[in-house]
């Protein structure tokens, strides 16, 4: 019998009045065994839910609750799919995982690849390892959106860039959960020479025949650390091959936007930053349906920072905060910070940028969200003249003050012996920051 161990028990919730305890067991929920996660929240969307719990003592009792229909037990499971993630098959030519330095915290290590935590997480997945019943399972339960790491409609590129044979069939499994209501985000990676110029051309129009199906699409550049020994040999674009992914997205575009009413498919920021072009606006966006992608993250945080930035000149520039701070980031988003900060500094505050060499992961990568707690203490260590740092939080494991490398904020603080601020990537969080200093 599958028994869910309960890790824990929400104070004031249902089970909790109910007497159920950390250490118990689910053994049925309305006399259904519960595979996963998605199978307790389908079962607990009931008004009326029976569940068979088994004390430590092996004793077994059957709870009948009466509820609201989108009312919790308060139940805390060991693992957050109840279930374990669905590990990766796939051997991709690209894969970042493959290519981390050692001294990366063991979390990052395991390479999932679940339709569930894509539902749940906005997780991307390649369906390699998926068979017709797990399909199904997300049409009937509506798992919806999906996000999908596509890369290629042509088969053999496909196959050749996830190094695996079930990485065919990929147009298939789409139409069939487009066709029963499954929305799809897809996701390319870029890599020069192999999935660029026609390839990509294909890609673009065969994905587009699904929408509004696949609602939309991410062309983001291969990431390449210093740590590939014994990988596929890629390379990253040059400005140029940049410049020319720019244009031939940007036609797609205009084509798709006249035919679908939308423009359908977006680059990431880095390849406008690559390529020496100027961002789009924010209205280009349609929504910012891939913003977790990073697409369209600075065209969102300039017109928040430029909306609040007004609303505090229109108030006269009262009460600016004058404190010096030293706002730091990767070399993607360096020019763009400086033009942030030339705007405060118009205004009255005190600000400068600080740009950070990815030594840790080489320097071909250049976004904020990989660097390091070490690189920042090395870099700055004799730069720091009591300037309050301000760093993103995409550079912090979610929900914590610890960077990839294990380092913490606290770490910098000692260290650099200065006041360290931490921002969401939100143009008006990050302006209240600086104006509150906390």
């Amino acid at each position: 019998m599958h028994k869910i161990n309960i890790k824990d028990v929400i104070k004031g919730s249902i089970g909790w009045d109910l007497g159920i305890q950390k250490g118990d067991k689910l053994i049925t929920l309305n006399g259904k065994k519960i595979i996963d996660i998605i199978d307790y929240r389908y079962e607990m969307s009931n008004e009326f839910i029976q569940l068979e719990i088994e004390k430590a003592t092996g004793e077994r009792y059957i709870f009948e609750v009466e509820k609201d229909y989108d009312e919790d037990l308060g139940l805390v499971f060991e693992e957050e799919l109840i279930d374990r993630p669905k590990h990766c098959r796939n051997k991709c030519i690209f894969c970042f995982i493959d290519q981390l330095p050692k001294g990366v915290r063991k979390s990052l290590l395991f390479k999932d690849d679940d339709y569930r935590l894509s539902f749940l997480q906005g997780n991307f997945i390649t369906m390699t390892n998926m068979n017709e019943e797990e399909i199904d399972r997300i049409i009937k339960y509506k798992l919806s959106p999906l996000y999908v790491s596509i890369h290629a409609t042509d088969e053999d590129v496909r196959v050749k860039m996830i190094n695996n044979p079930n990485a065919k069939g990929i147009m298939d499994k789409l139409k069939k959960l487009c066709k029963n209501g499954i929305e799809i985000h897809g996701q390319i990676v870029l890599c020069p020479e192999i999935n660029d110029g026609k390839v990509l051309d294909k890609t673009i129009k065969d994905l587009s025949s699904l929408y509004p199906g696949v609602k939309s699409i991410a062309v983001v550049p291969v990431g390449l650390t210093d740590h590939r020994e014994r990988l596929y040999k890629l390379r990253t674009f040059t400005k140029e091959e940049a410049k020319n992914v720019v244009e031939q997205v940007s036609s797609w575009q205009k084509k798709l936007k006249k035919e679908l009413g939308s423009s359908f498919v977006f680059l990431s920021d880095e390849f406008y930053v690559m390529a020496g072009v100027t961002i789009p606006s924010y209205y280009y966006y349609e929504g910012f349906p891939q913003i977790e992608n990073g697409v369209g993250l600075m065209a969102l945080f300039k017109h928040q920072f430029e909306r609040s930035l007004k609303r505090l000149k229109a108030n006269k520039g009262k009460n600016i905060n004058t404190t010096p701070y030293l706002i730091v980031t990767g070399i993607a988003a360096y020019n763009f910070m400086e033009e942030v900060a030339k705007e405060l500094r118009k205004t009255g505050f005190n600000v400068k940028v600080e740009k950070i060499h990815n030594e840790f992961f080489g320097h071909n990568i250049t976004v904020a969200g990989l660097v390091v707690g070490k690189d920042i203490i090395n870099q700055l260590k004799d730069k720091i003249n009591e300037e309050v740092l301000v760093i993103p939080d995409v550079m912090l494991k979610e929900s914590s003050n610890v960077f990839l490398d294990d380092t913490t904020v606290e770490e910098i603080e000692k260290e650099l012996g200065t006041k360290v601020i931490v921002s969401e990537v939100d143009g008006k969080k990050f302006l209240q920051k600086i104006q509150s200093g906390r």
